[in-house]
This record gives structure tokens, sequence and C-alpha cells, in this order.
């Protein structure tokens, strides 16, 4: 700016109004700032402009995976909001592991962010790092999965009515002993999930509620194994829900493998966003959340708290509803 000024015989101050498109500078100015600016290829340096602002202009997003397809949904609807808000979104992977995941968090504790969206891991405890980033005063949302007994704003949508909807649909469907497949005892997301299932079981009098919750939370090869041995067994279910996308398709794998015919033989409901859920074979039930609408309204959420715009205390918990689809996989034929 300084050479800008020195070039225009204006004043820096000017030069720097003029860029930033200020009421108190005339057109003429303006245009003539902005032609030298295009000759001497300056541009504005964001960055230096946020050490000034003591804002660096980033939100960080904290994810267990990408391979789900919700988290890929849940980005497009985060960006389409920062970037409308003229933010960078750095986005960190804990791969499901919590000490990864804390680590992730120290380091958006240092003033990195201005912001942190966080679906946890599934192996998170506790939230004591969470309390860490608001000690630092950094606003935190979480989206999908949360730590419940913490008091930060977060979007998330009915999983123990959707519990007890794919439970329900199941027996209703012919089923009289199905299980859910859940990949971790300690997130909420899960436990409610789970809750729902075996409400369901429980009004429906059937199905066997003390063994139909299955954990699969170990690597992908293990869970495939569990789910085989569970497939193999004499008593094996008749109808299975899993908790989340990639073990839907690991059944369909080991019921390829086995021989075991879906929805003759088991039928199926996924918690899935999966696009391709339509063209498998057979086409896969799903309870569908909405992912995009998620990102977004998580980022909007946090953006108040970065605004500091008073909400007095509302929507401060937004529920987003999830909704079933229905196809060949749970279908009587």
């Amino acid at each position: 700016m300084k050479a800008l000024a020195k070039e225009l015989n204006i004043s820096v101050a000017t030069v720097s109004k003029a860029l930033n498109d200020s009421y108190e500078i005339s057109q003429p100015t303006k245009r003539k700032v902005l032609e030298a600016a295009g000759r001497l290829n300056y541009t504005i340096n964001p960055y230096a402009s946020s050490l000034r602002n003591k804002k660096s202009k980033t939100i960080a997003v904290i994810l267990p995976e990408v391979a789900d397809n919700f988290f890929s949904l849940a980005i497009n609807g985060i960006q389409s909001v920062a970037e409308k808000k003229g933010y960078h979104v750095l986005i960190y992977l804990s791969h499901e592991n919590f000490m990864h995941e804390k680590s992730i968090v120290a380091e958006c504790c240092t003033g990195r962010v201005d912001g942190v969206l966080i679906s946890v891991a599934s192996e998170t405890i506790n939230g004591d790092h969470i309390v860490k980033l608001q000690d630092e005063n950094i606003p935190v949302v979480f989206f999908d999965r949360e730590f419940e007994n913490l008091s930060v704003a977060k979007v998330i949508t009915n999983d123990y009515e959707c519990g007890y909807l794919a439970a329900s649909h199941l027996i209703k469907n012919g089923c009289k002993n199905p299980v859910f497949l859940s990949v971790s005892s300690c997130l909420e997301i899960c436990k409610k999930r789970a809750q729902g299932f075996l409400a369901a079981l429980k009004d429906k009098k059937t199905g066997h509620p003390e063994t139909a919750i299955i954990e699969c939370k170990g690597t992908k090869e293990e869970d495939y194994s569990k789910i085989k041995k569970l497939l193999n067994d004499k008593n094996r279910p008749d109808g299975i829900v899993t908790s989340v996308e990639r073990l839907a398709i690991s059944v369909y794998l080991a019921c390829h493998e086995l021989n075991v015919s879906i929805p003759g033989a088991l039928k199926m409901v996924a918690f899935s966003t999966l696009e391709t859920a339509p063209i498998l074979n057979p086409p896969l039930t799903t309870i569908v959340q909405p992912a995009f609408d998620i990102g977004k309204t998580a980022t909007e959420l946090l953006f108040k708290e970065i605004e500091r715009k008073p909400n007095n205390g509302e929507d401060q918990v937004v529920i987003l509803p999830s909704s079933l689809i229905e196809r060949t996989s749970s279908q009587i034929l």
C-alpha cells in the first residue's frame, strides 16, 4: 500500500479505504487506486489483515472419518456458510481416536482458528478437552456426534426415535429376532439409537433384548469377521439395523459370501446417506440424516458465537429429523 500511495501521491490511508470500497472515497479515486493496484500486481493479504484484527478468518472442522458419505455432505453445508463469511475451513481427522482428537483440539487452542465444529470420535470418553476450548474463548459447536454433559451448542437428529422406527419397521415386516450393530458404547448418538431400538423390541414383545445390541468397534477386518460369525450362527438374526453405513456394506459382503438372501433370510435397515443405496443388490432401506442442513446449521450457530451475536439461550440445541426410505432390503417378499 505504501508503494501505491507513493505511485499515486496520496496517503496510505486513502489507498486502504479505496481498496476496501469505503464510502469516504470518491469513485474516481477508487478507480485510480484499483487501476494502479492491477498494474503493480497488488493483492490484499488476508492473513496480515486477520492478524491486525486478531482474527484468523479460519474455522476448524474435526471429523472422525471421511469414508462415511454423511460427513462429505456435511462439509458441503459447512463450506456454504463459511465461504459467504469469507472464512477458510481447516479439516482435521481424528480417525475415531480419542487421543488424536485431544491433540487436534489442543492445536486449535493456540489461536489458529476462530471457532471449532466437532463430531466426536467413537472412543471419546470425556469432554475436558472441549472445556479447554471454551476456557480460551474459542466457540465450539457439536454436530451429529455430541458429548452430552457439556453446555455447548449442538445440531443433532432424532436418534432415539429413529432407532425405534428402524426396529418397528423390521418387526412389522416379519422379523422375530432383529439386532442392532453399533460402533460405540460411548457415543450418545449410538446409545440413543440403541435405546430406541430396544424400546421397540420391548413394546412389540419380540426379539431378545439382552443380546440384541452388538458392538462392532474393531478394525474393518475384525468387524467383518464378527458379522460373518453372527450370520453363521444357528440362531442368526432375521433382521439387522446398522448404526453406520460401512457396517451395512460389510453385511452385504458377508451375505454374498455366505449365500444369505436379502431380504429373504435377512432384512436390513442402515443409518446411511449413501447415494448408491438405491442401486445396491438389493436396494438398501435407509434412515437418512439431513447431512447438508446439519453442517450448514451448525456453522450458522458457530458464527453467531464468533460474531458474539446474542441469541438469549435460544437454538443452542437444534434437532433436525431424519427420515426412513423403504427399499427392497427390508420388504416382505
